[in-house]
């Protein structure tokens, strides 16, 4: 059975690559979950029914944090539920949700960014660019055709090869002509012999930058530098979350309460009676 689920493990990784269109990162990540889960499950089959007890992987990852835990079961459900759409009944026992505390994006401010640029080159300039003022995903950036891109506006297709319109401001229209100028990429905005360049190259570039002015940032803190940038300044809520390709605005809320955290700070340095005598 083990064998068989194996290499229906095979085949759920390639429909989330060629259906789904998951990242690299990501498909290795469920593919560590489900490996691991079918090493130490117990599979019980009766009738043509199978169950998953999962208590063994339970007992194997309850040293990892909250978080971690609840990624990993989240993979084996989902690989259960593409059983399940291919014709196999499968159920899974010990399959008590795990409760993650929400935790806050933190954004990087707009000034530490502009140094950053300032004395980055045009290449890793434009990726920082693109994912500051896009509010791209590393997956949706490494993805970007020519053919996507306008005067004005940028097509970005996201998760589930959902499309999505984002606005391109002229700024950064500039960039990408001066770029397309000196590199002359044939078919995505970045690549390299006729290949789309990978996430992991675009995300050194990112780190490359922000370290040479002593900072660590990631491309999705970026993301959230413009999530946060465009609540701050008074976009609509269902704007926003639109422009970021979010499937639900409850994923979009979290950016409100880093908004009003920043207010709350704004307060008390502003406010006559939060002044504290030095």
């Amino acid at each position: 059975m083990k064998k068989l689920l194996n290499k229906k493990r095979i085949f759920f990784l390639e429909y989330l690559e060629n259906v789904r269109g998951y990242s690299d990162l990501t498909i290795k990540s469920y593919d560590a979950s489900i490996s691991k889960a079918l090493e130490l499950i117990e599979i019980i089959s009766e009738d043509e029914k199978i169950v998953f007890k999962l208590m063994p992987y339970r007992i194997h990852i309850a040293p990892l944090n909250a978080k971690t835990i609840s990624k990993n079961l989240s993979a084996i459900r989902s690989f259960v539920s593409y059983l399940n759409d291919n014709n196999m009944q499968v159920t899974l026992e010990a399959d008590d949700s795990v409760k993650v505390s929400k935790t806050l994006p933190k954004p990087i401010s707009h000034k530490y960014i502009l140094q950053a640029l300032d004395g980055a080159k045009l290449k890793e300039k434009l990726v920082v660019v693109m994912l500051y003022t896009l509010g791209l995903r590393i997956s949706e950036l490494a993805s970007l055709k020519l053919e996507d891109m306008s005067e004005s506006w940028v097509r970005v297709v996201g998760k589930g090869n959902k499309e999505r319109d984002v606005p391109l401001l002229e700024s950064t229209k500039e960039i990408i002509d001066e770029y397309l100028s000196s590199f002359v990429p044939k078919k995505f905005l970045f690549e390299k012999n006729g290949e789309k360049l990978s996430e992991n190259s675009l995300r050194y570039m990112v780190n490359k930058v922000f370290r040479d002015v002593s900072l660590k940032v990631t491309p999705h803190q970026l993301r959230h530098s413009y999530a946060t940038a465009l609540l701050n300044g008074g976009a609509p809520i269902v704007d926003v979350s639109e422009l970021l390709g979010h499937s639900s605005m409850a994923t979009t809320q979290i950016y409100t309460k880093l908004g009003s955290a920043l207010k709350q700070q704004n307060y008390n340095k502003a406010h006559p009676l939060c002044e504290v005598d030095e």
